[in-house]
């Protein structure tokens, strides 16, 4: 007989935790939900105050017998799933099904699978956060009225066995909304006049381009005006105007949270969202290492804060300043975000001594390249900014002015370690000589480039996820389901990394956006993942929120029925 039972979600957490506690303790997964609503219909009593109607989800029946033989032969339960909300919402069915009742102190959490935070955890255990659950039903009850609702919709007028989402149909709308930009969009030309120099002093070339004339910016949009300008210098001297030197610093970024680091290996490994979700959990939940056992390699992966303990500052330190000296380091604080739920710390190795190269035997590919990314962006948000000498050159022939920039690294800081992707092509600074006002400088040759304008870009999975973001949509546990979704749907494709609207796509957003446009509707999207917020500190009722949007959407669903009949 077990002294305590530990339910956790995946088979891979449990052998993790089994080390760390020893004795009569038992460790059992529930293989994620247990109980969820019914595929077969709404599962939502609307005219009961939208009572969830719960079922057991079909194939558990074994798994729940012997979570339930196990329950009774233990002398404590407790419910370790994952510290959010969707893990709140698991443990507290489990406590449905096993007969716990709400008021016992059975929930444990820890933010990393170590044997710190997994003992610490189960020394202090609290009642189920019943809020966090409200929170999470009401996302759940309001996405299954929305979905079940609004899908018939789409069946009778695009084709049966559509689908319609409330956060994917608003990730379609941003995909196609861009798509019409970008077909709408019309290019206007613009030229670029680049002369090549010689400084005959150091012997070397440089570049600088034209930016001004009379030192008012100057714009260029035809080929007459580029003839006109060059007519006009092509006997001019070039003479060194400002010579302004200076420093510049840059910083390193954050410690990941769950979108940057979904954004980062998507542009530095190529990976999906889908994949980095996948290969993070594996990391976190636990990976056998030689003489360590099974051991989890990251903390929670699921997070919007940039926050990390003071334990983990601590051995960053140690690491940073014996791998690169002690002037490489630097203690550094980032600012979460303001409604960012900040249980958790940003997504950081567990154990900062265990270098990604250490390792590489004991993990896949996959495992190796996110871990050695997480790792190396942890180490340098912990590390000194980089420093450049600049140097900023303004040169004119007769009444134009040139502009040449140059920098090199004074001190490499972070950079030694590691650099943030972008999505932007970033121009390339490189040096130029070191010049004297009033010198003048050789004319090689001078080059025009004819340009366009370009349209806004397609979205990437990166830049998406990115968007949905900034514009408040969705939380960290939604964005790849999100995106997922809409790919398995064909709402959207990929083309060489960019997401590009289907027809059916396009159909099926236009008929949203026309019949249900307060839904498909970014500030409201953004609006109700607030009210959840608000649900989970308790402040709002989530029978009530749901009501209140209830009683709306009723009536565009009437009223689209009745022009549906017509």
């Amino acid at each position: 007989m077990a002294d305590k039972l530990i339910i956790v979600e995946s088979p891979a957490k449990a052998n993790t935790i089994k080390k760390f506690l020893g004795g009569k303790t038992k460790v059992v997964a529930s293989m994620g939900h247990i109980r969820d609503l019914p595929k077969s219909k709404l599962g939502v009593n609307i005219e009961n105050n939208f009572e969830p109607e719960y079922i057991n989800i079909r194939g558990k029946g074994d798994l729940i017998k012997s979570l339930k033989k196990d329950a009774k032969s233990a002398k404590k339960v407790y419910l370790a799933t994952d510290p959010d909300r969707e893990g709140e919402a698991i443990a507290w069915h489990l406590a449905h099904i096993l007969d716990i009742p709400e008021d016992s102190k059975s929930r444990v959490t820890f933010n990393e699978i170590t044997k710190t935070a997994v003992q610490k955890a189960i020394k202090e255990p609290r009642q189920i956060d019943i809020n966090l659950v409200n929170a999470q039903q009401a996302r759940r009850v309001l996405d299954r009225i929305v979905g079940y609702k609004i899908s018939p919709v789409l069946w009778k007028k695009v084709r049966k066995g559509l689908s319609a989402g409330r956060v994917q149909s608003v990730a379609v709308k941003l995909i196609v909304d861009r798509e019409k930009e970008i077909e709408d969009f019309i290019p206007e030309e613009y030229w670029n006049i680049i002369a090549k120099l010689l400084d005959e002093k150091s012997k070397k070339e440089f570049e600088a381009k034209l930016v001004g004339k009379n030192n008012k910016k100057l714009e260029i949009h035809s080929k007459e005006e580029v003839d006109e300008i060059l007519a006009n210098i092509k006997d001019a001297k070039f003479i060194v105007k400002d010579v302004k030197k200076g420093e510049r610093k840059r910083n390193p970024a954050p410690p990941f949270t769950t979108s940057t680091m979904q954004q980062e290996a998507s542009r530095k490994l190529n990976f999906s969202l889908k994949k980095t979700m996948s290969v993070a959990q594996t990391l976190y939940e636990g990976v056998k290492i030689p003489e360590k056992g099974t051991v989890g390699l990251i903390t929670y992966m699921r997070t919007d804060s940039t926050r990390i303990s003071e334990e983990a500052r601590k051995v960053a330190k140690e690491v940073v300043e014996a791998t690169y000296g002690s002037e490489y380091y630097e203690n550094r604080y980032y600012k979460t975000k303001a409604d960012a739920q900040d249980a958790h710390e940003a997504i950081r190795p567990t154990y900062i001594d265990i270098k990604p190269e250490q390792i590489k035997d004991s993990l896949t590919n996959d495992q190796y390249k996110l871990y050695r990314l997480i790792y190396n962006r942890f180490l340098a948000s912990q590390m000194k900014s980089v420093i450049f000498d600049t140097l900023a050159v303004t040169i004119d022939a007769n009444e134009y002015n040139f502009k040449a920039n140059g920098q090199s690294i004074k001190f490499k800081g972070f950079m030694t370690l590691y650099v943030e992707g972008t999505d932007e092509k970033e121009d390339e600074i490189g040096q130029i000589p070191l010049l004297e006002v009033a010198q003048e400088v050789k004319k090689e040759k001078i080059e025009s480039k004819q340009s366009f304008t370009e349209p806004p870009p397609r979205y990437t999975e990166a830049s998406l996820v990115k968007a949905l973001e900034e514009k408040d949509i969705g939380r960290p546990s939604t964005y790849s389901p999100t995106i997922t979704t809409i790919l398995a749907r064909h709402y959207i494709e990929k083309e060489a990394k960019q997401l590009v609207p289907t027809e059916l796509g396009k159909v099926v957003n236009k008929l949203l956006t026309e019949n249900f446009p307060d839904i498909i509707n970014v500030e409201f999207t953004a609006e109700i993942e607030n009210e959840f917020d608000e649900i989970a500190d308790g402040k709002e009722n989530w029978k009530q929120m749901i009501s209140e949007f209830y009683g709306p959407f009723e009536k565009e669903l009437e009223k689209v029925e009745k022009e549906l009949e017509h």
